[in-house]
């Protein structure tokens, strides 16, 4: 699905943007930063690719861009059908978690990744790890609401200063404070 508007505003054409985020009930530290981030995603005419997934984070970030008038393209997985959004304008649904992958990093132009557990972390190290060996340029940031990520930062910061990654961090990922700059890094 292609997003439904281009951003008057900003020139630019609209994009697919995925956004990697938890399931999880969480409190308003990331709740309120996803809320914003998604209402920047739908009112500047994007589309949200997402796990599909309709409880937690992922609830959040599709509520707010189905409110700002953004799409919603879900890519769940057969053993999390039951969880599936029923009024994304796609579903689609894999047998495992890597076609899931796979499938969501295809339909996307940005990725985003929010406050999240094991599997946020396991769908952003693989798009990192692709993007390090040229499989795909798309851009990449992480939201780090309330500091979530500082230590994943500091991890890949001591990796490039040690000669673990083959390019520079920057070109790899961004860290963004807020919504308005995380959006800003994947309209790039």
């Amino acid at each position: 699905m292609v997003a439904k508007n281009s951003s008057p505003s900003a020139g630019r054409p609209a994009r697919n943007i995925c956004v990697f985020c938890s399931a999880a009930e969480l409190g308003a530290v990331y709740t309120e930063p996803a809320r914003e981030f998604a209402e920047l995603i739908g009112g500047r005419g994007h589309s949200l690719i997402w796990g599909g997934s309709n409880v937690g984070l992922m609830r959040v970030i599709a509520d707010g861009v189905r409110h700002a008038g953004g799409g919603l393209v879900g890519v769940s997985v057969e053993f999390l059908r039951d969880k599936a959004r029923t009024d994304a304008d796609e579903m689609i649904v894999t047998r495992d978690l890597a076609e899931r992958k796979a499938l969501l990093l295809q339909r996307a132009d940005a990725i985003a990744v929010l406050a999240g557990g094991t599997g946020t972390l396991d769908e952003a190290t693989d798009i990192l790890e692709l993007k390090k060996h040229g499989m795909h340029a798309k851009p990449v940031v992480f939201l780090n609401s309330a500091g979530f990520y500082d230590g994943l930062r500091l991890q890949m910061e001591r990796m490039e200063a040690e000669g673990f990654l083959p390019r520079p961090l920057a070109d790899l990922a961004g860290f963004a404070t807020t919504p308005a700059e995380a959006l800003e890094w994947v309209e790039g």
